[in-house]
C-alpha cells in the first residue's frame, strides 16, 4: 500500500515535466548537441569528409586570434553592429513615435515601412545588388539623372565602400524590425501620464525624455541585443551580394566560418569560429533573456 503511494506520489510530482519531454528533446538535438559536438570539432584537424581526426588541443583557437582575415572579419562585425545600434534604433524609434499618433494612413505607413522585415534576405541581397550595379543600377542612374555622374562608383565592387553599401541594405532591412517592437513600447504607455504632463505644462520633448525615454529602457535592452545577435549572425547578405569581396573588405565571422569549413575543408578551424560566435552571441543575449525571465 505504501509503495503504491510513494508511485502515485513520484507520478503526481513528475507528471508536469513528460510535457517538456518533446520541447527538451528538441532543444538537446538541435541546440545542445551540435553546440557541444562543433566544441569537439574544434579541437581537431579535420577536412569534414574523411575519417581521419587529429587532436590539436586550442590550436585552432590560438590561429584564429592570430589570423588577420579573422580578426578583419571580427572588425568587420564590430562596424556593422555599431551601424545597426545606431541608425536603426534612432530610425525606428523616431517612425514609431510618428506612427503611433493619429494620422491618416498611419495603417499603410506602418505596412510599407514594416515590410522590409519579412523579405527573406536572399531576395534583399538581389535587390540591392541590382541597386548598386554600376552599368544600369538605380542608384547611379539617380546620380546621373540629378547630374552627379561624378559619382558614380561600382559600390560592391570598391573596397572603401562594399562593406557600408551592405550594411546600409541592413539597415533598410531592420529599420521596421526596431519600429514595430517600438510602436509596441508606445502602445503600452498610459496616456494618462502624458495627459499629467501635459497639464503640469511639460511640452512634447520633455514628455519624450521623461516618460517615453525611461518607461522604453527594457525595449530599447530587447532591440538592441536581438539586433547584436543577427548582426554577429549575418550571412546571407554578405553571401549574396559581395561574397566576402572584394578582397575580404566585406568578410564577416560567418562567411569566414563556411568558407572554411566547406570551400577549405577546415572544418575544425571552421568550427572553432562558429563556436566562437556562439559564445559571443550568448554573451551579448545574456542580458535579454535575465530581463525576460524577470518579467
Amino acid at each position: 500500500m505504501n509503495s503504491r503511494r510513494v508511485i502515485r506520489f513520484i507520478c503526481h510530482i513528475c507528471a508536469p515535466y513528460w510535457f517538456l519531454l518533446p520541447a527538451l528533446a528538441i532543444y538537446i538535438a538541435f541546440m545542445t548537441y551540435p553546440l557541444i559536438d562543433s566544441f569537439v570539432i574544434s579541437l581537431h584537424k579535420w577536412d569534414g569528409l574523411s575519417s581521419d581526426w587529429t587532436f590539436i588541443g586550442f590550436k585552432n583557437y590560438i590561429r584564429f586570434f592570430k589570423d588577420p582575415i579573422s580578426l578583419s572579419a571580427l572588425k568587420n562585425n564590430l562596424i556593422w553592429i555599431v551601424f545597426i545600434l545606431a541608425i536603426p534604433i534612432s530610425l525606428g524609434l523616431t517612425l514609431a513615435s510618428i506612427l503611433n499618433r493619429k494620422i491618416t494612413g498611419r495603417t499603410i505607413f506602418r505596412s510599407i515601412f514594416y515590410s522590409p522585415a519579412v523579405f527573406p534576405l536572399v531576395s534583399v541581397g538581389i535587390i540591392w545588388v541590382w541597386i548598386y550595379n554600376p552599368t544600369f543600377g538605380a542608384l547611379n542612374e539617380f546620380l546621373r539623372i540629378i547630374r552627379l555622374s561624378s559619382l558614380t562608383h561600382g559600390w560592391l565592387a570598391e573596397r572603401q565602400t562594399a562593406l557600408y553599401c551592405v550594411i546600409i541594405t541592413a539597415i533598410w532591412q531592420s529599420t521596421g524590425f526596431s519600429m514595430i517592437l517600438f510602436l509596441a513600447g508606445l502602445q503600452g504607455i498610459p496616456k494618462e501620464l502624458y495627459e499629467a504632463a501635459q497639464l503640469d505644462g511639460a511640452g512634447s520633448f520633455k514628455c519624450f525624455r521623461y516618460i517615453t525615454i525611461p518607461l522604453l529602457q527594457e525595449m530599447f535592452i530587447i532591440v538592441a541585443c536581438l539586433l547584436i545577435a543577427t548582426s554577429l549572425k549575418i550571412f546571407d547578405l554578405v553571401y549574396i551580394m559581395t561574397w566576402g569581396g572584394p578582397a575580404r573588405s566585406t568578410q564577416v565571422l560567418a562567411t569566414w566560418m563556411y568558407f572554411n569549413t566547406f570551400l577549405y575543408h577546415n572544418a575544425g578551424y571552421g568550427s572553432a569560429i562558429a563556436f566562437i560566435m556562439a559564445c559571443i552571441v550568448l554573451l551579448i543575449t545574456y542580458p535579454y533573456v535575465r530581463l525576460m525571465s524577470r518579467r
